[in-house]
């Protein structure tokens, strides 16, 4: 089901990991950022549609649950970052990639997420900061926070900021501790990012969990950045969604954040 969240943009969102689906409405069609998860769940996605075409797709990074279509989408031109396509064509690329893949996924949903279009995506010119549709301005916010070729979305005109997978209530940071940057500047970079236009946003919707307003935008980045500064440190790290104040049905990210420590100690 469709749920708006600001003039002309909606959010679906998927039942297992609670992925946000962003629909944005254009001038001739919607601008559909991130489908997924299900092939249920996307054929309700275009249901809920009623006809708008879809113009034009996003995706915010190359996470595979963040890099899904679906045939009742339509065949528009799916969009990302220069470095998301190219992660994306090496995976393809490689034999046996849909096995890759499916060994990251809740093993309950393995049999019902479409993975032949998973990755098709035209890469953004580098260091693009502009999606070029025929709807609101969407300015392209790139950084290497989670993901290599990670953006979020800034819809201006609405006040919406599509973070992928950061700002969630319930996900902590996840960074991207394999990659050759720094993953704990990379994280306060991308943090830095989103202060400077937070003063535009009305909304925050993350890439799992709930849409948040302007107030809790600052909270969650605030609580980020206190996260990622105890990793930083060395500290015990005091957060809700990790621990006995962990939201019912999401006491495993306890199990990330462990795993999270463990590979940066490796790393250092």
């Amino acid at each position: 089901m469709l749920r708006q969240v600001a003039d002309g943009v909606l959010v679906h969102q998927s039942e297992l990991l609670q992925n946000n689906t962003v629909v944005v409405q254009g001038d001739s069609g919607v601008l559909l950022i991130d489908p997924g998860l299900t092939r249920a769940e996307m054929a309700c996605l275009a249901k809920d549609l009623d006809g708008e075409p879809v113009v034009a797709g996003f995706a915010t990074h190359p996470d595979w649950d963040h890099a899904l279509w679906y045939a009742d989408l339509g065949s528009a031109p799916r969009y990302g970052t220069e470095r998301c396509a190219a992660e994306l064509r090496e995976l393809r690329s490689t034999p046996g990639w849909e096995t890759s893949i499916v060994e990251w996924m809740p093993p309950e949903i393995v049999d019902d997420v479409p993975l032949d279009l998973l990755g098709l995506i035209t890469a953004l010119p580098a260091g693009a900061t502009r999606l070029d549709w025929d709807g609101p301005q969407v300015r392209v916010i790139e950084h290497r926070a989670h993901a290599a070729g990670h953006a979020a979305l800034l819809i201006e005109e609405r006040g919406v900021l599509v973070a992928g997978d950061m700002l969630s209530d319930l996900f902590i940071p996840m960074l991207d501790i394999g990659g050759e940057a720094d993953p704990i500047e990379e994280y306060f970079t991308a943090l830095q990012l989103f202060d400077d236009v937070a003063d535009g946003v009305e909304v925050v919707v993350p890439g799992h969990g709930s849409a948040g307003g302007a107030d809790e935008l600052r909270t969650r980045i605030d609580q980020d950045r206190a996260y990622v500064e105890a990793l930083r440190d060395g500290r015990e790290v005091v957060d809700p969604r990790i621990g006995p104040s962990a939201k019912t049905g999401w006491e495993w990210v306890s199990d990330l954040h462990a795993g999270q420590l463990l590979r940066l100690a490796q790393r250092s």
